[in-house]
């Protein structure tokens, strides 16, 4: 990924948050002599040495990709920038966005326990604290049946990349008025994209 030095993400903090916070990610390995991908939520673990993930066994993705090194994607808010919010007229649209990119080697996971480990901790995540849903009180044949249609699999992490690019380029008072024109959109990601710029303004004084 290209990352001018003002955009890199250097806060591993920071950079497991972009990833907690947009889990479904988009998986890319080459497969039969080209490049293929598929979109599917990733978990990091506590470490943050592996992602662990599972593909539906019709998608042929998972066949060959054992011990490939593999990219995942991670898009954060994204935002189009207008010139029109600026004061001054020389100036051109651009996007503000977050991205995490993480480089790896995918090992696939065959062992029953660590297949329903990995698929309950998804589910605690997304369901969250108050649901009523347990995956262990479901029909134990139901579950099996569906457990041999996945293939659960880790990606043993190499290398992880992270840019924010949040105007960063621009004098603070311009950076402001950004953020101030974010605020005011209806669209989640606008409002998401002020914060983060807002929050990054306060960290710099």
């Amino acid at each position: 990924m290209y990352i001018p030095k003002a955009f890199k993400l250097n806060d591993q903090a920071v950079i497991e948050k972009v990833i907690n916070e947009n889990g479904f990610a988009t998986l890319f390995s080459q497969h039969k002599g080209r490049p293929n991908a598929t979109h599917l939520p990733l978990m990091l673990d506590e470490d943050s040495c592996y992602l662990y993930g599972h593909f539906a066994r019709p998608n042929s993705q998972w066949k060959d990709i054992e011990g490939q090194m593999v990219l995942a994607v991670f898009q954060g808010p994204h935002s189009y920038i207008s010139p029109t919010w600026y004061e001054t007229g020389t100036a051109v649209p651009t996007w503000n966005y977050l991205s995490v990119h993480v480089y790896g080697s995918v090992e696939l996971i065959d062992e029953e326990k660590s297949t329903m480990a990995a698929l309950l901790q998804l589910i605690d995540k997304y369901e969250g604290p108050d649901s009523t849903y347990n995956l262990n009180e479901i029909d134990a044949d139901y579950i099996d049946g569906l457990r041999k249609g996945i293939q659960a699999f880790r990606i043993k992490i190499t290398e992880i990349e992270g840019k924010a690019k949040l105007s960063q380029n621009h004098p603070k008072e311009r950076q402001e008025r950004v953020a101030e024109q974010l605020a005011k959109s209806e669209h989640t990601n606008d409002k998401l994209i002020a914060e983060w710029m807002m929050a990054q303004l306060m960290n710099n004084g």
